[in-house]
C-alpha cells in the first residue's frame, strides 16, 4: 500500500480523517509512524498529500490531513476489453491494470467464458471497487477507472466497439496472428484479451471487422493476467 486513500466519510472535521480496518492496520503495523510523523495520502479522485499521525489506539487511526496539492501519476493511455475470467483471474487483472493506470475497463461475455462467472460476488459494485482500490493503493494514485459489464458480444462489437475506435489503434490479442504487437505507441489504444483458450474464430474475426487488429505478444502463450501485463507493457510503456 503505496498511498492511504480516503473518501469523504472518512472525515470527523474539514482536516481530520479517522481510519479503522485494513487502512489503519497498515499504518500501524506496516508504517509505523510516531505520532507527528506523516503518510502519504490521496483522496479518491483527488489530490495527493500527507496525514500527519495525530493518535492511534491499537485498533484505529486519527490522521490531520494536509498540503492535498500532487496530482495523481498520468493514465495509461488505453481502454481494455476482457473477457469474463474466472473470478481469482479477473481479480489479478483489474488490479494489475490499475496499477499500471488503465481508467476504462470493458468486461466483456465470451463463447468460453462460463456462465457462472457472472455471478460472482466479484461483479458487484463493492466487488470490483476492492479490486480498483487495491491497483490504486499500490500505484500511489487516486482516480478510480471504470468498469463496464457487456453480456452480449456481438451487440458490443457491431454497435459501440466501432465508436471506441474512431481515430485510435484497436488490437486483439490473438496467439494465431502473424503481427507483432506494436511497441511504444503514442496514439490510445483499444486492447482486447479473450478468456482462457483464447477467442473463438469468429470472435476475432468480428473484433477484426470492427476495425481490431489481431497481434501476438511471442511465441508462449500466457495466461489471461500475464498478457494483460505484457500487451500494456510492450504496447504503451
Amino acid at each position: 500500500m503505496n498511498v492511504i486513500l480516503l473518501n469523504k466519510d472518512d472525515f470527523i472535521d474539514k482536516t481530520a480523517v479517522r481510519l479503522d480496518g485494513r487502512r489503519a492496520e497498515h499504518i500501524i503495523n506496516v508504517l509505523r509512524p510516531s505520532l507527528g510523523d506523516s503518510v502519504k495520502v490521496g483522496i479518491i479522485d483527488g489530490k495527493l498529500g500527507e496525514g500527519i499521525l495525530v493518535s492511534e489506539d491499537g485498533d484505529s487511526v486519527e490522521l490531520k490531513v494536509e498540503a492535498l496539492g500532487v496530482s495523481p501519476p498520468p493514465p495509461l493511455n488505453a481502454t481494455l476489453i476482457v473477457a469474463m475470467q474466472r473470478p481469482k483471474t479477473m481479480r489479478k487483472i483489474l488490479q494489475s491494470a490499475t496499477t499500471m493506470g488503465v481508467k476504462r475497463f470493458f468486461i466483456l461475455e465470451t463463447w468460453k467464458v462460463e456462465k457462472s462467472y457472472w455471478t460472482s460476488p466479484l461483479l458487484t459494485d463493492a466487488g470490483i471497487k476492492e479490486q480498483l482500490l487495491l491497483g490504486l493503493e499500490q500505484a500511489g494514485d487516486t482516480m478510480m477507472p471504470e468498469v463496464i459489464l457487456k453480456r452480449r458480444f456481438k451487440p458490443f462489437v457491431e454497435d459501440e466497439l466501432p465508436d471506441l475506435l474512431s481515430g485510435n489503434l484497436g488490437i486483439v490479442a490473438h496467439p494465431g496472428s502473424a503481427t507483432p504487437c506494436p511497441r511504444e505507441s503514442r496514439e490510445k489504444v483499444i486492447i482486447a484479451i479473450g478468456p482462457e483458450g483464447g477467442f473463438t474464430e469468429y470472435e476475432v474475426d468480428k473484433l477484426s471487422d470492427a476495425g481490431m487488429t489481431p497481434v501476438n505478444i511471442g511465441s508462449r502463450p500466457l495466461r489471461s493476467e500475464f498478457a494483460v501485463t505484457a500487451i500494456l507493457a510492450i504496447t504503451l510503456t
